[in-house]
């Protein structure tokens, strides 16, 4: 395409064309502009509402963040795309928009006491005594991008919508027998006996004649044709071609160590509860009573204290200041504090996890430093070459004088097939970059490919030169691979035969004894088989047809080392339980809780269909980050 567009901006038409569009901007484009035509900035419209790009942005940043905390590392906008947050982001706000209107529909709405009651519970919310802070509350607020109003409404929309899905999953409750038939299909038990049937069973296949052969060819031609084989051109660019030219100062590096200090300087923290006590003589009372084997929890729940009264969150020393600080920080995980005098009265302390600080100097990392700082300035050096490349084509130059002069790398395949192999079997010299193979497989021939990145931060552009077709070879020269193929497709189709004919008479005969017999095996029994066995014996495709068959009734299936098995069942039973078992009663409860959750995906789905969705695809990509 790009080709095709520099031919024609050299051409005599490009002139007129230009000149036409001149002067329809004149007609009409600077008209809009000055009339301020309103054009749709959102991501996407569910019914009347529409999704903002800030709201879209935001909640993908909130989740890029949140990976980067679980995984332990920053992730990039390439890598959250990649594993489909931008994607995902858009489904959800997609879901809850259409929720939104539903539950308008229904007049739903969270009172602002539930409201209140939420925001308050919230641990980040809290400060060191671990009570509700409202400047805490702004702060968090404030790093997320987020304002007061909105974070209300986010939080009164959730309840409001969880009270609409809570009713249709709630709702769902299965027949009291369900339940009970569940169980026994699932634990239903079964038992057969069988033999196994193998070639040796067989008559000897008479030798093909040149007619079955040639037939057998042409419907197997795929398997015995030389592949197609293509003549590729390729350019290429990474950092090792640019690593070189590049350097990277100690003090550019402290720099940057200094910058992202928070990633390697980062403190322990202690998941902390605090009760707090009037007086030094009630802490001390309550410190006697853990002391004789009283917990933690049980001084907290007398003095009528909740986990969430008590708990102070995850903190660094600093947080808990110079009085209560260093003593908790000597403890290890299920420790308490004796009592400590602090600002508010007096304190115990009980510390109920401990995540390891990082302290990691700038000599320990200062290589793994360098490394990403050339990574990072050889991606911006291979763009700017891939860039000057397109330039150089654009003013004229060849594909590879082109590449030549911008310093990238061109390689010269002759022949090549869809596995990246030569006609002798050996590898040709092609990167293992998917994206390359994938650009190589939708290669049109003769057309020059724009450049393209890859992953490992290289640029590559692909010419297929031309195609050797796939042909197929003549009879005589594989004449012998044929044959062999040929007998074993036909010993394969009589075995099958004779196994099904084996299993018809086993069921007529009702035993497998008269065909053990004729086949000269012993008959063999399963044992106790369920529907998730799988015996070492017994394929699963066996065992799938054991458990369709009605009792008494022969199957058969191929087994791994091409045999058959011929398989009769000879019992059937099905463990009862009691009304009353709680095994019944968790069933029933897992087959709701499912039944729950498939309803309340059908009512976001039957809204999202009912209200019709339109997604603006470009403006998506472009605020995922995307071309």
């Amino acid at each position: 395409m790009m080709q095709q567009m520099r031919g024609f901006a050299k051409s005599w038409v490009s002139s007129v064309f230009l000149l036409i569009l001149a002067l329809s901007f004149g007609v009409w484009g600077i008209g809009d502009m000055i009339r301020g035509r309103s054009v749709d900035t959102s991501v996407a419209t569910v019914g009347d509402v529409k999704i903002t790009p800030e709201q879209f942005q935001r909640e993908f940043r909130n989740v890029q963040r949140r990976l980067s905390s679980r995984q332990g590392h920053v992730i990039t906008v390439e890598e959250a795309r990649a594993q489909g947050v931008d994607r995902q982001v858009l489904d959800d706000e997609i879901g809850s928009a259409a929720l939104d209107q539903a539950v308008s529909h229904y007049d739903l709405l969270a009172s602002d006491a539930q409201v209140s009651s939420v925001i308050r519970a919230q641990p980040a919310f809290r400060n060191p005594l671990g009570t509700f802070d409202h400047g805490t509350f702004l702060q968090v607020l404030a790093q997320n991008n987020l304002t007061e109003d909105e974070y209300i409404g986010l939080i009164r929309g959730e309840l409001t919508r969880n009270q609409l899905l809570t009713a249709a999953a709630n709702g769902m409750q299965m027949p009291p027998g369900y339940a009970k038939l569940f169980f026994e299909f699932i634990n239903e038990r079964r038992v057969a006996e069988y033999v196994q049937v193998t070639s040796k069973d067989l008559p000897a296949t008479p030798a093909p004649t040149d007619a079955q052969l040639a037939a057998f060819l042409k419907t197997h031609s795929a398997q015995f044709s030389t592949p197609e084989y293509r003549d590729v051109t390729y350019l290429s660019v990474g950092p090792d071609d640019v690593a070189k030219q590049l350097t990277v100062s100690d003090s550019e590096l402290k720099q940057r160590y200094d910058l992202e200090k928070d990633k390697y300087q980062i403190p322990e923290k202690r998941d902390v509860e605090q009760i707090i006590f009037p007086d030094q003589a009630s802490a001390k009372a309550a410190r006697a009573k853990i002391d004789a084997g009283a917990k933690f929890d049980d001084i907290a729940k007398s003095m009528g204290k909740s986990p969430t009264d008590t708990s102070l969150g995850a903190l660094v020393q600093a947080d808990l200041g110079a009085d209560r600080g260093p003593p908790t920080f000597a403890l290890a995980v299920g420790g308490i504090t004796q009592p400590v005098k602090f600002t508010f009265g007096w304190v115990l302390l009980h510390v109920t996890g401990i995540t390891p600080g990082i302290n990691k100097t700038f000599d320990s990392v200062k290589d793994t430093l360098r490394s990403e700082e050339i990574k990072e300035l050889a991606g911006a050096k291979i763009t700017d070459i891939s860039n000057a490349f397109e330039d150089a084509r654009a003013g004229g130059a060849s594909f590879t004088d082109a590449a030549i002069r911008v310093g990238m790398r061109v390689t010269h395949i002759p022949l090549v097939d869809k596995n990246g192999n030569t006609p002798d079997g050996t590898k040709a010299n092609l990167p293992d970059a998917p994206e390359f193979q994938a650009q190589l497989a939708k290669a049109d021939v003769g057309e020059e490919g724009d450049p393209f990145a890859t992953a490992d931060v290289h640029y590559y552009a692909i010419k297929v030169n031309g195609v050797t077709p796939a042909k197929l070879k003549p009879l005589g020269s594989v004449r012998a691979q044929i044959t062999a193929a040929w007998t074993a497709d036909q010993r394969s189709q009589q075995l099958a035969r004779l196994a099904a004919s084996l299993a018809k008479k086993a069921t007529a005969e009702r035993g497998l004894t008269t065909v053990a017999a004729q086949l000269h095996e012993t008959v063999q029994s399963s044992g106790g088989l369920t529907r998730q066995t799988q015996p070492s014996a017994l394929p699963q495709t066996l065992i799938s047809l054991i458990f369709a068959a009605l009792p008494g009734t022969a199957v058969s299936a191929p087994a791994s080392d091409g045999a058959y098995i011929v398989a009769r069942v000879t019992g059937v039973s099905h463990p009862q339980v009691p009304a009353g078992n709680p095994i019944n009663r968790q069933i029933a409860l897992e087959i709701g809780n499912q039944a729950g959750q498939d309803a309340d995906a059908l009512l976001s789905n039957a809204w999202r269909d009912k209200l019709g969705v339109t997604i603006n695809q470009s403006q998506f990509e472009h605020l995922a980050g995307g071309s």
